[in-house]
């Protein structure tokens, strides 16, 4: 009878978790879907499978703290097992999905199923954003203390508004009495109006209606007065300006439960990609200005930001075809969010074990999570990947059923070579030992 797990010896590799302070070539021992022993294996240890890392680092698995995965509701776009197969392709093991599902994620039962259908998948680990009020309706709060019990991490509106400023103090209230993270997505929906891009040079040239950089920070100024009030903890989903991230490294100073993230094409991508309206770079909040990415950079790089994410959106083909405004935003991001963020060491943004973390322990610290880290005891989520050889980004080859990217024919020279995920390996690159 074929044991339920594998153990596995990773061997020639270079452990690297910043969390844990591991920086250097070791081996790996897997047994029983966990992480059994760093170095020298175990007493008695005899693998029935050895992974020669040959050289690669060896990571824990990447948390993304944003991918939608479309099932339930929207499977014409793709599905848990599509979505969660392109995760492992990205060296992804665990992901949050946002609560804005078709049932919205606003009871247990709806996380219970997100939980069971991803349990079938099995490769990657899905947990659930839940709503902080009904069918996202912005005015009736949710059992947000069923919802915790029911496995969500946390809670959010995702870019739905709220009634008014009342209903987000309550759901702060309510959200500090259990210390349930809330995901706030920094957006005044009145200033925002009906944009569609960064409000400012290339909107006015292009006939384009913008989304002015204040539409961010008034909602944030709002959110972290009312979060001082309630002494809730806050998270900025999807930063997009430097004025957000100078707000938030003062708040931060002044003591206030907050943390942030950005969407990993804020850090590459302005809003002169969106020149010629290509609506692959459609994205909310908008690509801004190359001051605000160098802000975003510099936020990530000294700690303002706590964790990157892919922001994942996949859609089917015709969602990119109408005009620049009526077609749907959102990257198809899941298997360009590590090659992206290893970029970041080569243009000098950051050294690699500051990435590590933005992709690792940083993200899972946000909501308390005991992932993202190599130490013995611990889940066997692991990504491999390897330095050095160049090699061309093709949307058309993606695993995701969404091939909506402006990345492709990005050329990259880091690339996932394996992924590990629950002690299993549930990507392994061939040609690869």
């Amino acid at each position: 009878m074929t044991p339920l797990f594998e153990r596995i010896s990773i061997t020639g590799g270079h452990l690297l978790d910043p969390a844990t302070g591991l920086d250097g070539k070791l081996d790996l021992h897997i047994a029983d879907g966990v992480i059994a022993a760093i170095g020298a294996p175990p007493d008695g240890f005899d693998a029935d499978r050895t992974i020669d890392a040959g050289g690669p680092f060896v990571i824990p698995g990447i948390v993304d703290l944003s991918a939608r995965l479309r099932e339930p509701g929207h499977e014409y776009k793709a599905t848990i097992v599509s979505e969660t197969t392109a995760a492992a392709h990205g060296g992804i093991t665990t992901v949050l999905v946002p609560p804005d599902t078709d049932p919205v994620i606003d009871t247990p039962a709806v996380a219970e199923l997100i939980r069971r259908r991803a349990k079938q998948s099995a490769h990657a680990r899905v947990l659930t954003v839940g709503g902080l009020t009904r069918d996202l309706a912005g005015e009736q709060l949710t059992e947000m203390a069923a919802l915790q019990a029911g496995g969500c991490v946390a809670v959010s509106n995702a870019w739905k508004p709220l009634a008014n400023t009342l209903v987000a103090r309550r759901a702060l209230e309510y959200a500090a009495t259990f210390d349930l993270a809330v995901f706030l997505h920094p957006e005044d929906h009145a200033l925002r109006d009906v944009g569609c891009v960064h409000e400012g040079r290339v909107s006015t040239r292009l006939g384009l209606p913008g989304i002015p950089e204040a539409a961010e920070t008034a909602a944030i100024a709002r959110d972290l007065a009312l979060a001082q009030h309630a002494d809730a903890r806050i998270h900025f989903r999807g930063i997009s300006t430097g004025a957000a991230v100078e707000m938030i490294r003062q708040a931060r100073s002044k003591g206030l439960k907050v943390t942030a993230d950005t969407a990993i094409h804020q850090l590459h991508l302005t809003e002169m990609d969106v020149d010629g309206f290509d609506a692959r770079c459609h994205v909310v909040p908008p690509l801004r200005t190359q001051a605000d990415r160098d802000a975003l950079r510099k936020g990530l790089a000294d700690g303002t930001i706590d964790a990157v994410c892919s922001d994942h959106q996949p859609h089917e083909p015709d969602a990119k075809l109408a005009p620049f405004p009526s077609t749907a935003p959102g990257i198809s991001g899941l298997e360009t969010l590590l090659p992206l963020a290893l970029r970041l060491t080569q243009e000098g943004v950051m050294d690699l074990p500051a990435v590590i973390r933005c992709l690792t322990s940083g993200p899972a610290s946000v909501v308390d999570l005991p992932f993202g880290r190599i130490a013995a005891g611990n889940s066997a989520d692991i990504c491999i990947f390897a330095s050095g050889q160049p090699w061309r980004f093709d949307a058309a080859r993606m695993t995701s059923w969404g091939h909506n990217t402006p990345f492709d024919g990005w050329e990259f020279d880091t690339r996932v070579t394996c992924t590990l995920f629950e002690g299993r390996v549930v990507f392994h690159r061939e040609g690869v030992a």
